[in-house]
């Protein structure tokens, strides 16, 4: 295993490093500000647009697909997961980079399963980042981490798809720009159980189709909004499927499989931005007599953050790098463990951040408390925890001892 940057990744790797110092992360809390000073949660700053157009100047743009399409070139996931790091320490800067979750997931989705007409109608301007996209799958009355369960039901009526159901934490629902739903139901829950599902193309502004409430997480009010959304008698032409019908339960499972490595790349980015501020508290504070950089119990944390926080992006890396030679199926088992193991360690090490921090670590003035709820609710986005260990166990026990 080679885990070292391409000539091309080292390239973006060195413009992005740059673009997160002296462009991300200044306009910041000017973003935040300017949320705060609208009264609305999804309201977007200027700046956001501005932060666009400078990523595509400097070709930091879609760097998420790994193939090469006719919109890019293309990059292994080994070479965009420390990319993907770096766009972690900010929660604005995967979107100016048009690399943010779930249009990530639904642009891939695009692109291996839609028609020419699909893809001219939605992946063009979502890859030119003009709109956005919801990914619906998530219901509030079943568990929704067995996608089977799924309650939805898509009913063929003439040249028409009728759909009824409701779905929840739906990311990027409240955002003004979002202008798609892909919506996975059921289509014939008769079918043999991975052959029940499908996936439907849904313009916003159909009728029947409402944003009903706005979920926080912990209490914050993310800017894209995690949303409920009903979909009552919702009618859309035939040629809407994405796909062939039948085959959601494959998409959805396609679309994952890198999704996942997006998120756990992300979050290493965070935590090791969590860390730097844990380090430069320590130096600035003093307790008891001495800087808290020279309190046992605090250097004890710092060498836990940095060798968990090592681990976790080794093993991320392996993954990805499995990924690119043998598959998303082969390293089936790979991409389960790190979506355990690393939003796990980036709570602790982002606790610990808080910690040092005192009170303030809890309030507005750092970016710790947001960073630590939204790492508690990844435990549960693309599957729970209890998923992925079952996926890992299964695969240990089926293995064939050595000796």
């Amino acid at each position: 295993m080679d885990f070292s940057l391409s000539p091309t990744a080292q390239e973006l790797h060195d413009k992005l490093t740059a673009f997160m110092r002296e462009d991300v992360l200044p306009a910041e809390h000017g973003y935040e500000e300017a949320i705060l000073a609208s009264g609305d949660p999804h309201h977007r700053p200027p700046v956001m647009e501005e932060l666009k157009a400078k990523a595509r100047e400097l070709g930091l743009w879609n760097l998420f697909l790994p193939h090469r399409t006719q919109w890019t070139e293309g990059l292994s996931n080994l070479d965009y997961a420390p990319l993907a790091e770096l766009t972690g320490r900010s929660v604005i800067a995967p979107e100016a980079l048009n690399c943010a979750a779930p249009d990530t997931g639904n642009m891939e989705l695009l692109n291996m399963f839609a028609t020419d007409e699909q893809k001219d109608r939605w992946l063009v301007p979502l890859l030119d980042g003009e709109i956005r996209s919801a990914f619906a799958m998530t219901e509030p009355d079943v568990a929704s981490s067995d996608a089977t369960n799924i309650q939805t039901r898509i009913e063929r009526d003439g040249d028409e798809w009728v759909i009824n159901g409701r779905k929840w934490w739906i990311s990027g629902a409240a955002d003004p720009h979002t202008k798609l739903f892909i919506v996975m139901g059921k289509t014939d829950p008769d079918a043999v159980t991975y052959r029940q599902q499908s996936m439907i193309l849904v313009p916003r502004g159909t009728p029947g189709l409402s944003v009903t409430r706005d979920l926080t997480v912990f209490g914050y009010n993310d800017r894209e909004g995690h949303c409920e959304v009903e979909l009552r008698d919702v009618r859309v032409p035939i040629e809407n499927v994405l796909g062939e019908v039948g085959g959601g339960f494959a998409m959805a499972q396609a679309r994952l499989g890198p999704g996942r490595i997006h998120h756990c790349m992300r979050s290493i980015g965070m935590a090791e931005r969590a860390l730097e501020l844990m380090i430069a508290r320590a130096k600035e504070r003093v307790a008891f007599g001495k800087p808290l950089a020279e309190q046992g119990v605090v250097r004890e944390q710092i060498a836990d953050s940095r060798i968990e926080l090592d681990q976790a992006r080794l093993l991320t890396l392996r993954a990805a790098w499995l990924m690119d030679t043998v598959g998303n199926k082969g390293a089936r088992g790979e991409i389960s463990a790190i979506k355990v193991a690393v939003p796990n360690m980036a709570a602790r090490v982002i606790d610990r951040a808080i910690q040092v921090h005192g009170g303030g670590g809890l309030s507005q003035d750092f970016p710790l408390a947001a960073a630590y709820a939204w790492q508690r609710a990844l435990r549960f986005a693309d599957g729970p925890d209890e998923v992925h260990r079952n996926v890992v166990a299964k695969l240990e026990l089926a293995k064939t001892p050595v000796f």
